[in-house]
């Protein structure tokens, strides 16, 4: 992983005042997934934050999965999410589901029965919201909150022996029904869920709720910095009593931060299931999706996400990042490494008309100007090209340096060429331009004796390999949903497939490699899609952006 030099941040400084003051001898962190869907952006800031910090400090990161739902968990979101934390360049001290602890928590909410601190109870789910209250009212106590210790745990015994159906019963603890804080009026601890567990196969048929699992694996696994979104503020006294109550060892200890809000994307996963579950985009790791593996495959790289999540920081409040600050880093990171060369998008025939018959020249081009290293490749040039169709017209506003008649520019790496005739189809449409060369204009000669103001890109037509090319915009029109749902604000024109070519010697390009395409922007070769001979790109971003970084 490349050096990096760490941003002071108020949780980076708690770790430093704890491990000062010897509250803690090592830092341990941990990235909690629930398995329910891929990773989005936002969670490769959580877990920058967790790997980073425990690194920096000599600690370690756990990589947990909150795996406490069956209803809405698989295996696949299981191995997805393991590949994406080691995609993003982190190696976890230690792999942990909360289904290993799944005994353990039971022993824990038969021990809050006995302490009378945890009763079962037999209200549905719509008369237990009725009972809570409301901002203004306290909640009500339900009729089944004081039986006796004996009942309770024979009735809890025979939830987990499977006697009772879905929703019939349910364990919750016993606070305090007129606390201010919702969370603590009387929370559900456990359900009845008679499903396959992912994990733990059929096992059992009662699973303890989040709020109740994710205190105690945090104290089991003696995490020190518990370190979680800004949602979750409202749950830390309820935190801190289960871990108390339960008479946990260890007692870890919750921190908040703000979680990343993206400009035109949605952050819930519920959302982007819905896009892929209504094939609004292809699957998770469709390019437009704000998912780590869409960026993957869109060509993101691992080294901008995270000089992305550094700059953002860490804050108490929330707030919305302009999504061109992520742009600017993946431009950044592939300026120096990503390969010059040329494409052509909407292709346009030009025909050299004075270039011999049947000859072909090879011609040198560096391959990346900002980066010598990099070297030079061979490009073939004939009496036959492709050059884009927007880079000629044939009535051209002033001002106007590309090709129309009578008017010369240069091919890049190659020479002057000056368009002398349009041939039309029947329609009129442009399909062809017949053009002559000034074989004294090559590019790398030292001519000078004369200028042109614009400079094309072009593809040799005989040897030119076909290739798609997807070009992206923003997924969602607007940030905020307004009336209706957020399906309301899907941008119609967030992919557009174009066919063209690009240069001869990118035949044998791999998977995941990266290019940037003369004016068109950065690309990479699709690793889903380019196979059996097909050449697919997807534009990561554009060339150029009026973003700038604010200064610090």
């Amino acid at each position: 992983m490349e050096n990096k030099v760490a941003s002071s941040n108020f949780i980076r400084n708690i770790v430093i005042d704890d491990l000062q003051e010897g509250k803690v001898k090592e830092v341990i962190t941990r990235f909690p997934p629930e398995p329910n869907g891929y990773l989005h952006i936002g969670h490769a800031k959580a877990i920058c934050l967790n790997f980073e910090l425990a690194h920096e400090f000599s600690g370690k990161a756990h990589l947990r999965f909150d795996d406490t739902n069956p209803l809405k968990e698989d295996t696949e979101y299981v191995n997805a999410i393991k590949e994406d934390v080691s995609w993003l360049g982190f190696k976890w001290d230690g792999l942990f589901f909360a289904s290993d602890y799944f005994e353990e928590m039971y022993n824990r909410a038969v021990l809050l029965i006995k302490k009378g601190k945890a009763y079962v109870d037999d209200l549905s789910a719509e008369d237990m919201r009725k009972y809570r209250g409301t901002l203004t009212e306290p909640g009500v106590e339900s009729p089944f909150r004081n039986r006796s210790v004996e009942e309770n745990l024979d009735l809890f015994a025979r939830m987990r022996n499977g006697e009772f159906k879905d929703g019939e019963k349910v364990l919750r603890a016993k606070i305090d029904m007129a606390s201010p804080n919702f969370n603590m009026r009387d929370p559900v601890l456990y359900r009845i869920s008679h499903a396959t567990h992912h994990n733990t196969g059929d096992k059992w048929c009662i699973y303890p709720m989040y709020d109740f699992a994710h205190p105690l694996e945090d104290a089991i696994e003696g995490v020190t910095h518990s370190l979680c979104s800004l949602e979750f503020e409202d749950h830390r006294p309820l935190y801190d009593w289960v871990v108390a109550e339960c008479e946990m060892e260890h007692v870890p200890h919750q921190y908040e931060f703000a979680r990343l809000n993206l400009t035109n994307t949605v952050m819930s996963k519920r959302k982007l299931k819905l896009l892929v579950d209504e094939k609004i985009v292809d699957g998770w790791d469709d390019p437009r999706m704000p998912t780590i593996a869409g960026f993957r495959r869109r060509g993101y790289t691992p080294e901008s996400i995270r000089a992305f999540a550094r700059e953002i920081g860490v804050a108490r409040s929330n707030s919305t990042v302009d999504e061109k600050m992520l742009e600017h880093f993946i431009r950044e990171d592939l300026k120096l490494k990503a390969p010059r060369t040329m494409a052509i998008l909407n292709p346009l025939k030009v025909v050299i008309t004075n270039y011999p018959e049947g000859q072909v020249e090879m011609l040198d081009a560096e391959n990346n100007p900002e980066n010598e290293e990099m070297g030079n490749r061979q490009i073939p040039f004939s009496r036959e090209i492709y050059i884009e169709r927007d880079d000629f017209m044939e009535n051209p506003p002033s001002k106007y340096f590309r090709l129309f008649p009578g008017n010369e520019v240069r091919l890049k790496h190659a020479y002057f060429i000056k368009c002398n005739d349009v041939i039309k189809d029947a329609d009129g449409n442009v399909i062809e331009l017949h053009c002559t060369y000034d074989p004294e204009t090559k590019s790398g000669s030292g001519f000078t004796g004369r200028k042109v103001k614009g400079t094309i890109h072009w593809v040799e037509a005989t040897q030119a390999v076909p290739a798609e090319f997807r070009l992206y915009e923003p997924l969602i029109l607007e940030e905020e949903e307004s009336e209706g749902t957020f399906l309301d604000n899907i941008n119609p024109n967030s992919l557009e497939v174009v066919n063209g070519f690009v240069e001869p010697n990118m035949k044998d390009t791999q998977p995941q490699d990266k290019y940037q395409f003369f004016r068109h922007g950065y690309f990479n070769v699709d690793p889903k899609d380019t196979k059996g001979g097909k050449l697919v790109f997807n534009r990561i971003v554009s060339l150029k952006s009026s973003f700038e970084l604010p200064k610090k």
